[in-house]
């Protein structure tokens, strides 16, 4: 199978089984939930516009990399190699924290491991078209959760 064929499948994947979150019972809300969680769905869609932004011409819908649309590593992407994965499980995070239920917690779970999966796959192909470009970034910044960055250290002394 190859790459593009891989990644609209998991597009799709996606797709599904965010529908498969939206439709699993839910509990009944309270007004300090539906707050908090609107403020991370709200951070989520922040931080997901921000990155299709920053990506330009190079926002595609499927995982697969642009060739040679250049390494994003300024603005988000800085601070998460995949700032839009993040963002979509911004907004999971807050849908449970509004109205999910038990079975909506444990799905969000699962979407977890689907977007580490996802990530892991496209990290592999950034990989192979950027080289060690890819690997320095990706020895100091977080995949979907920003990572703490090292403190530089100071000459004749402690850092």
């Amino acid at each position: 199978m190859t790459r593009g064929r891989i990644g609209w499948l998991l597009v799709v994947l996606q797709f599904a089984l965010l529908i498969v979150l939206l439709l699993l019972p839910r509990r009944e809300p309270t007004t300090p939930s539906v707050v908090a969680g609107l403020v991370l769905i709200a951070a989520g869609a922040v931080l997901g516009l921000a990155a299709g932004r920053h990506l330009g011409r190079a926002l595609t819908p499927t995982p697969v990399p642009v060739t040679s649309a250049g390494l994003r590593t300024d603005g988000v992407y800085r601070l998460v190699r995949h700032p839009i994965y993040s963002a979509v499980l911004l907004g999971v995070l807050g849908f449970v924290v509004a109205v999910g239920s038990i079975w909506s917690a444990l799905w969000a779970a699962v979407l977890v491991v689907f977007f580490l999966l996802k990530s892991r796959w496209e990290d592999r192909l950034l990989h192979e078209e950027y080289g060690e470009d890819w690997q320095r970034w990706a020895d100091v910044t977080g995949r979907l959760v920003p990572r703490p960055r090292p403190r530089p250290r100071r000459e004749g002394g402690r850092a």
